[in-house]
């Protein structure tokens, strides 16, 4: 897959560069052209010797080198890809702002190439605001940002911050370079969230969605040349950018700002998690708690997939999803008929790292004539992608 690739692999000041030994491994040994370099504090960690001595290639590490400049400029043109990894919070956040102060940072702001970076740092580094700043405006240049994993930290605390394992980057690095734009020109409705439907100025009733989902089924149309619009309730998953986020809160506004445009959509895929009721009618002051028992009087929200799988035009596409916790297939199956969807995709909470707020599900597909396709528990990125291609091979 990657024979012919020239990837610049690029290692900053974490104790997470040793994985980027392993990383180059897997590179070369899927055909890779592999140069490195370093920053300064990366070689605390890991010598240059080791990376030169694995990548056949001197490691860049400064400007000058016994009175050789070191052309950045160049570099930043031979590569089909920069893969920084690990990115240290301080390479994260020289980047965001461009600043020029080492060899890397001047290939950065020279690359014309796509650029990719695994975050690595303790968990208050990560979660802190100027880092989130930072991360949101290297996403908005263009710069694809992994995932960061959850474990043991070099500080001895357990969180959020790893370095994603080598096998993980690998995999997006070939996924960057297999990706294929199958829906160029289609137009794709994407849902994701929750939504909120009020009780007082205080209070309302929603569900645990966090639509990671959603935002990688979106994620994964634009990655393929869709033209996507993303309708999605409150949540903070970030949405990448060529999007057009549509941020809503009721059931009532989702159905409204999906059904606008619906006969435009070459594919629509509801993956929200949208509430069944609402209250009948909102307090417009806080319900004090004066009594023992409140009743709370709902009424049933608008059905977005039955209204659109009424709509729904020959050549449209129509995917829903249906979270269970008794009874997945048969409760998937009706949902299939009764709402004249073309899939239907089942996940349960009953299945461990499945559902609202993980990083991984585990769904299985039902469509029409008997189809089922079961996958396994895996990242919601990769399912994204699994979806896509069933949804390519639907004449």
């Amino acid at each position: 897959m990657l024979k012919a690739k020239k990837i610049l692999l690029c290692v900053t000041g974490s104790i997470a560069a040793y994985k980027a030994v392993y990383l180059l491994r897997l590179l070369q040994r899927d055909g890779a052209s592999v140069r490195i370099v370093m920053t300064k504090e990366a070689t605390n960690f890991v010598s240059s010797l080791t990376f030169s001595t694995l990548s056949k290639e001197r490691v860049l590490i400064d400007f000058t080198e016994n009175d050789n400049w070191e052309n950045h400029a160049l570099l930043g043109r031979w590569a089909d890809l920069i893969l920084i990894a690990p990115a240290s919070c301080n390479t994260i956040a020289l980047m965001a702002h461009g600043i020029c102060n080492n060899l890397l940072q001047a290939v950065y702001l020279s690359a014309t190439c796509p650029v990719m970076l695994a975050p690595a740092m303790d968990e208050d580094m990560w979660k802190h605001p100027a880092t989130q700043r930072n991360i949101q405006q290297l996403i908005h240049d263009g710069i694809k940002v992994l995932d960061v994993a959850e474990g043991e930290l070099a500080s001895g605390l357990f969180g959020k911050g790893r370095m994603i394992e080598p096998e993980e980057v690998f995999k997006e690095v070939i996924h960057f370079f297999s990706k294929k734009e199958r829906f160029v020109g289609k137009k794709i409705l994407v849902t994701a969230g929750p939504t909120v439907e009020p009780i007082d100025p205080v209070r309302f009733i929603s569900n645990h969605s966090s639509g990671k989902m959603g935002v990688a089924i979106a994620d994964a149309f634009v990655a393929e040349g869709g033209v996507v619009t993303l309708v999605h309730g409150p949540m903070t998953e970030k949405v990448e950018k060529g999007i057009n986020e549509v941020s809503v809160q009721t059931a009532q506004e989702m159905y409204s700002s999906c059904l606008k445009e619906l006969s435009t959509f070459d594919i629509i895929v509801m993956a929200a998690a949208v509430a069944d009721y609402s209250p009948a009618e909102k307090s417009n002051e806080k319900i004090k708690k004066t009594q023992d028992f409140l009743r709370i009087d709902l009424k049933k929200t608008p059905d977005i997939l039955a209204e659109a799988g009424k709509r729904k035009k020959e050549n449209q596409i129509l995917i829903g999803f249906a979270l269970e916790t008794e009874n997945g297939v048969e409760n998937a199956l009706k949902k299939l008929d009764k709402k004249n969807a073309d899939f239907i995709i089942l996940n349960s909470l009953r299945d461990q790292g499945a559902g609202f707020g993980k990083d991984t599900n585990k769904i299985s597909i039902f469509g029409k004539k008997g189809f089922r396709k079961d996958f396994p528990l895996k990242s919601k990125r990769e399912l994204a992608y699994d979806i896509l291609n069933l949804i390519s091979q639907h004449p």
